[in-house]
């Protein structure tokens, strides 16, 4: 047997042991640590969807969710409360399901092979060996798949995408169009992903890939684009959440990082303003929150990019409000991770700073820059950084692993 075989096969060997290993990581996190845990707002609202889709009531809320206060209920995106209604989530929830922790950690294992495969194909199955034992004891990874949020089945449709596109072959393109798109479908700051591919397409000199990929992603987004302008009487590409998400990250409070729930201030703000605008549905409100975030902009610019001179500091820093509402173990276990992460991540991108070719993991660092992007644009946190930024990093550190000679 030829050596390079045998060397393909070990390290394949060793990639299905990290793959198990970090699947039992993730059971024993969910199951046997993250139990009888309270919901937040958002993993409520993703289980009162499933419950209606999986009742045959529709992308709705039921009549049996109780109130949520002073929050609001907006339109979600359907990717992830259509695959929360395929586990049979049909009745209220107090606490995560285990089904849904189980089916999340699988979920998750399989992330930890996708990113394997993106750095095999990299730089060799060394570096797919590094970036898969990384990944399967990497902790924010860990823990991801214990909460009723979209970030893991967002993460792995978002590395399968960046696997796809990795290869020129038409067929790859256009299951990396369609993975893109329920990438959107689940979390829609995945559009800003799109013109980064487009022009990374065309950099390459392959306009034709960039209008086949744009096309065929904008065709798998638009049905569900048509059906918000039939139900709330307006376009809505994905969700109505963006406004007031704009809003929270360009507004004169803003502290550059963390949603309404990390920034007091701004949630009474914003609690004014739906007073100030009585009787609107969310979906009313959406188009208000962007007039009156951009409004500020335009009357105090110097104030505004001070603001995302801060957005950009907390995106790469991991400090900031929404930080302080973890425990302190959450915290050490989170920051130190990351930090040794980036470093790792820094050495590797130095060593391989000449390796922008067609086996490069292109697409995954261009969806990193996306990630960075939509940032900026709204606000960073950990849970918008976690499930495309950190894969990345992780297989950019995995590059110190490959043999010199690859060079």
């Amino acid at each position: 047997m030829p050596q390079d075989t045998r060397t393909t096969r070990l390290a394949s060997r060793w990639v299905v042991a990290c793959v198990v290993a970090g699947l039992a990581l993730r059971l024993a996190f969910a199951l046997l640590y993250w139990v009888n845990q309270p919901l937040t707002h958002d993993e409520r609202e993703y289980l009162a969807l499933a419950r209606s889709v999986a009742r045959g009531e529709g992308f709705r809320y039921p009549a049996d969710e109780p109130s949520p206060g002073t929050a609001q209920q907006f339109g979600r995106a359907p990717g992830y409360p259509l695959f929360l209604s395929t586990l049979g989530v049909t009745t209220p929830f107090d606490h995560a399901p285990r089904r849904v922790q189980i089916a999340q950690a699988c979920v998750g294992a399989l992330g930890i092979w996708l990113i394997a495969a993106i750095a095999g194909r990299a730089a060799g199955p060394r570096v797919a060996v590094a970036a898969a034992a990384i990944a399967a004891v990497y902790p924010p990874l860990i823990w991801m798949p214990a909460y009723v949020l979209s970030e893991t089945l967002f993460s792995t449709l978002a590395l399968a995408a960046a696997l796809a596109l990795m290869t020129e072959a038409r067929a790859s393109l256009l299951a990396g169009a369609v993975l893109t798109a329920l990438a959107i479908l689940t979390r829609p700051t995945m559009l800003f992903f799109v013109p980064f591919a487009a022009l990374w397409f065309l950099w390459r000199r392959r306009p034709a890939d960039a209008v086949v990929f744009v096309v065929v992603a904008a065709l798998c987004v638009a049905p569900w684009t048509i059906r918000n302008h039939s139900v709330y009487g307006r376009w809505i590409a994905v969700a109505s959440e963006g406004g007031v998400t704009f809003w929270t990250g360009n507004h004169p409070l803003a502290r550059g990082e963390g949603d309404l729930a990390a920034n007091l201030e701004i949630k009474r703000a914003e609690l004014a303003f739906r007073a100030a605008h009585p009787g609107l549905t969310p979906e009313q409100l959406e188009p208000l929150y962007y007039e009156d975030a951009l409004r500020w902009i335009r009357r105090d610019p110097a104030a505004w990019l001070r603001l995302v001179a801060a957005k950009a500091y907390y995106t790469v820093v991991p400090v900031g409000p929404s930080y302080a509402l973890h425990s302190g173990r959450y915290r050490v276990a989170s920051v130190v991770s990351y930090l040794l992460i980036l470093s790792a991540a820094i050495a590797g991108a130095w060593r391989w700073r000449t390796a922008l070719a067609t086996g490069s993991p292109a697409a995954l660092w261009l969806m990193a820059a996306a990630t960075v992007a939509a940032s900026l644009v709204f606000f960073p946190q950990e849970r918008f950084r976690m499930p495309v930024i950190d894969p990345a990093l992780i297989v950019t550190a995995a590059l110190l692993a490959a043999p010199r000679e690859r060079r």
